[in-house]
């Protein structure tokens, strides 16, 4: 079977449809802002359901779930910038 340029589209096509984890929506680095309600109000927004918020020694923890899955994100409290993301696991 010879490929031209042409049969490359619908592959590329198909690449982009599949869903890519959570993790591309917040990254270190990213701006989430530096109160509990504009956090929670972006993360809901992004379709994570926030189980629970802590806010201590200068940063805030955001603990979410998406499709099952458990995460904790990390943002200093003085920027709102995120410092951390981690899949939780229940290896520990």
């Amino acid at each position: 079977m010879k490929l031209n340029g042409n049969s490359l589209i619908p592959a590329a096509v198909l690449a982009a449809l599949i869903p890519v984890g959570a993790f591309a929506n917040f990254a270190i680095g990213d701006s989430v802002g530096t109160n509990t309600d504009e956090i929670r109000a972006k993360f809901e927004a992004q379709g994570y359901t926030v189980t629970e918020i802590e806010v201590e020694d200068g940063e805030i923890e955001v603990e979410y779930t998406v499709d099952g899955q458990e995460y904790e994100v990390t943002i200093a409290e003085a920027t709102g910038v995120v410092t951390e993301v981690e899949l939780e696991d229940d290896d520990d």
